[in-house]
Parts: C-alpha cells; sequence; structure tokens
C-alpha cells in the first residue's frame, strides 16, 4: 500500500506529535515574535557610506588648502615685512599703507577659497559629522539591544577588553618575574614602580632610622635566597643579621646573628653585602672597611683626599656610600679638592684597593643618594612631600654626564640606605625603620633571553 504524502501544519500552528495517525505526523512550530529589521540595518548602513564619502571629500579639501597654503606662505610673509615697515616709518602715507594691507587677511582667505569666519565653518561642519554618527550610534545600539538577546556582541567586546588586559599582564609579568638579569643591553631606567612596603624593621621599632636591609648582591652557592638586615637608632654600626628566606625575614627569624667586633665598629648607613661581605665605613680611623663573614676576617683601606665633610642630605655622616652592581663593586664620596663634588671610584674586590676614580659634577650635599646600574651612576633628590626623583645619571664607560627625569613614590619622608641589586634588577630602601623595595623598568635595546611563561594569545 502506498503511503500518504505527511502534512505539515500551517505557520504558526500548533499540534502534537502523533495526533495525524499512523500514516500521518506532526509537529509544533514556533515563529519568533520579531523579524530582524533588515530595512533599518540598511538605513545604517546608508548613512555610514555617505558619512565616509563626505569625509573623503573634505579631507580632499584639507589637502587642497594645504597646497595653496604652501603657495601663499611667501606672501604673508611679504605682507608682515610691509606692516614692519610702516610701523618703524611713520609718515603721511601710514594711512593708506595701512588701508591697503588692513584687507590682506580677507584677501589671502579668498584666494585661498575659504571664507573669513573659517573657524566656525570648521566648528560647524565638525557639529554636523558628530551629530550624524550620534544618530547612527544610537541605531546600532537599539538594533543591539533589541536582536541580541544572547548579548554575543557585548560578550566580544568584554573578551578583546579581557584578552588585551592578559596580554599587558604577561608582559608586565615578564618585565617583573622574568627580567634579563645580568644584562647591560638597554639604555638606562626609564621607569619605577610604586612603593612595595614589606613592614617594620627586626627590632620592631620606628627609631631605628639608621640602617639597611636587602639581598647580596654577588651570593655564595646556597645563599641565592638569604636577605640581611641591620639598624640602630644611632648612627653607627654594630651588628648584621641574616635570614635564609624571605618568609623568615617577614617571621624575624635569623639563622645568622653577627656583632661587630670593637675597633672595627662602622658609621652610616650606605653599606652592602657582597659575596658574604659586608662592605661599610669604619669609625676609627676613618676609611674603608669590610666584614667576611667565610673567613671571619677583617680588613681596611684609607682613601686619600677623601672629606668626611661632605654628607647626604637627610642625614650627617653618611660619607663613603657603597654599591653593587653587574659591572662589580663601588665607593662613592665626595673630596675637599672637588669642592664637595660626587666621586666615583671602582674597587677590586680582591685586593680592596681602588682601581679607576671619575670625577662628576653633581654637588654631594644637593642629593639624598645614589645608586649604580651597569656602571652608571643614578643621583636621587626630593622633588616635593610624597616624591623623589632619579634626576642625574654618569657613564663611567663613556665619561658623560646628564639630567633626567624619572619620579617615583617615596614611602616615607626620609631614607637612610638605597641601593640597586643586580640578582634581582630592584632598589632597597630603609626608610625610618621599614624594608622598602621597588621594581625597575630599562629602555632595552637587545631581546630579553628569558622567554614569557606562554605566548599571548591572537585573537
Amino acid at each position: 500500500m502506498a503511503l500518504e504524502e505527511p502534512e505539515f501544519p500551517t505557520p504558526g500552528a500548533n499540534a502534537e506529535a502523533g495526533s495525524g495517525g499512523a500514516d500521518s505526523c506532526t509537529c509544533d512550530a514556533f515563529l519568533p515574535s520579531s523579524t530582524f529589521p533588515v530595512k533599518d540595518l540598511a538605513v545604517v548602513e546608508q548613512a555610514a557610506e555617505q558619512i565616509s564619502h563626505k569625509l573623503e571629500m573634505e579631507m580632499g579639501k584639507i589637502e587642497d588648502y594645504e597646497m595653496k597654503m604652501t603657495q601663499y606662505a611667501e606672501k604673508i610673509i611679504e605682507l608682515t615685512r610691509e606692516i614692519e615697515l610702516l610701523e618703524k616709518k611713520p609718515d603721511a602715507n601710514t594711512v593708506l599703507g595701512l588701508s591697503l594691507v588692513e584687507p590682506a587677511q580677507g584677501l589671502l582667505f579668498t584666494q585661498l577659497g575659504l571664507p573669513s569666519s573659517f573657524n566656525s565653518v570648521v566648528f560647524v561642519f565638525c557639529c554636523c559629522f558628530f551629530s550624524q554618527i550620534t544618530v547612527m550610534v544610537k541605531s546600532l545600539d537599539q538594533l543591539e539591544k533589541t536582536h541580541d538577546k544572547n548579548l554575543v556582541l557585548q560578550t566580544r567586546r568584554e573578551y578583546i577588553k579581557i584578552q588585551m588586559e592578559l596580554e599587558e599582564c604577561e608582559r608586565r609579568h615578564q618585565e617583573i618575574f622574568n627580567p634579563n638579569i645580568g644584562s647591560c643591553d638597554h639604555t638606562g631606567i626609564i621607569k619605577v614602580s610604586k612603593p612595595l612596603v614589606s613592614q617594620l624593621n627586626a627590632q620592631l621599632g620606628t627609631s631605628y632610622i639608621y640602617g639597611g636591609w636587602g639581598k647580596d648582591s654577588k651570593p655564595i652557592p646556597d645563599r641565592e635566597s638569604m636577605y640581611w638586615f641591620s639598624g640602630d637608632s644611632s648612627i653607627y654600626i654594630d651588628d648584621i643579621r641574616f635570614y635564609s628566606n624571605y618568609k623568615n625575614l617577614v617571621l624575624r627569624n635569623p639563622f645568622l646573628h653577627h656583632t661587630i667586633l670593637n675597633g672595627w665598629n662602622g658609621l652610616g648607613s650606605n653599606y652592602i653585602v657582597r659575596g658574604n661581605t659586608l662592605y661599610y665605613q669604619k669609625y676609627s680611623p676613618f676609611g674603608l672597611a669590610k666584614y667576611n663573614f667565610t673567613s671571619m676576617t677583617y680588613d681596611s683601606r684609607v682613601i686619600p683626599g677623601a672629606s668626611s665633610t661632605f654628607s647626604y642630605a637627610n642625614y650627617e655622616n653618611q660619607i663613603f656610600d657603597f654599591a653593587a652592581d653587574e659591572n662589580g663593586l663601588w665607593v662613592t664620596y665626595a673630596t675637599d679638592q672637588s669642592n664637595g663634588k660626587m666621586v666615583i671610584a671602582k674597587i677590586n674586590e680582591e685586593s680592596f684597593g681602588i682601581e679607576e676614580v671619575w670625577e662628576t659634577s653633581v654637588y654631594k650635599p644637593a642629593i639624598n643618594n645614589i645608586f649604580m646600574v651597569c656602571g652608571v651612576l643614578y643621583g636621587v633628590r626630593t622633588v616635593d612631600i610624597q616624591n623623589e626623583e632619579i634626576f642625574f645619571m654618569f657613564d663611567t664607560k663613556t665619561k658623560e654626564e646628564k639630567h633626567i627625569s624619572i619620579i617615583f613614590e617615596r614611602f616615607q619622608d626620609k631614607y637612610s640606605n638605597l641601593d640597586y641589586n643586580p640578582t634581582d634588577q630592584k632598589l632597597y630602601m630603609y626608610t625610618n625603620g621599614y624594608y622598602v623595595n621597588y621594581h625597575l623598568w630599562f629602555n632595552h635595546t637587545a631581546t630579553a633571553t628569558v622567554q614569557p611563561p606562554f605566548a599571548p594569545t591572537q585573537i
């Protein structure tokens, strides 16, 4: 027996499945309550095409105006010279001369094809375009609200925004957590982060305003994560504490506590730890000193010409300032011969002698502190009650110096110690008893050797 042709319901009809019998089938059909307004979209597209065409025409007019302005530039100069001549030599012909020059502006506008009220025309032109674009945007917004029930476009925009934020986060992650450690393939510092405050010092006292903290700039094996701290309420250096890692620093749980022997006491706060050795300013006799914690030995040197008169602006007795970077160990000071200007000395770590000396033009008592990066000295001074400025740099390779301006936020009003560490490319600051550090950004001229943990996703 031949099968009957299925019967389909008319649009909008409702029926239950199987109600037509064994030889026929039915289904439910639901049509949308509204249809997409193709005409409205066509109007918007036509408006966009018209605006684009008008914009191209106006851009062409502007190009013509630019050509005409170039042609008439010499005429403007000639008119200016005539006016100056009439002003310098007033006579009976002045009124006549001015009467000839006064219509110059209108003449130039006529020759250029511009109305005298050119600014008003430009304003009206911009307002016209703005109003047309506003109407078009409103139409598109209305179409989206009415027919994009699943918020596809909004989700797409949010996705693009999140994607851009992710790429920026990846870039920042690469710069901060995977810096090109040890490389000097850059032209200097371009940015300093906001202050990252760890906590109050191990003594839990804000009276311990003198001191320093940080990491070993040339750590021995198994001490790469070690931190150190030394602080006091006086200007003297009597002891130093070591912490196996950052967690123990925060918990105030040192694994070593060294006390400096009598006769080897230090003075000031601008000391550092490098190669498991403390480099500091010796109290008496006045000079340089170092304390090696591996061999438990001391050594000292006297710097001929170094003056005990010139200190930093914040505190007294900050005479010698040790610094370490990718190129080695440095010390800065001032001399009477230099009239208080900063002197840079490169130290031989084996002999503890001075290898080379450079004199700068910056006056030491006018600055707050310095640090070295890749053989370049950076000077820091106060800008206002909240900010510091890296304002000066001296390159020991080229002997060139220049003034710069890199502003960064200060956590407290004064700080006694500021040093750069090449192992993580951070600045470590000791300010009124608090541990503070900063990330640095450099103007790299070579591709980083460390690649990001994952490549940015392409849209």
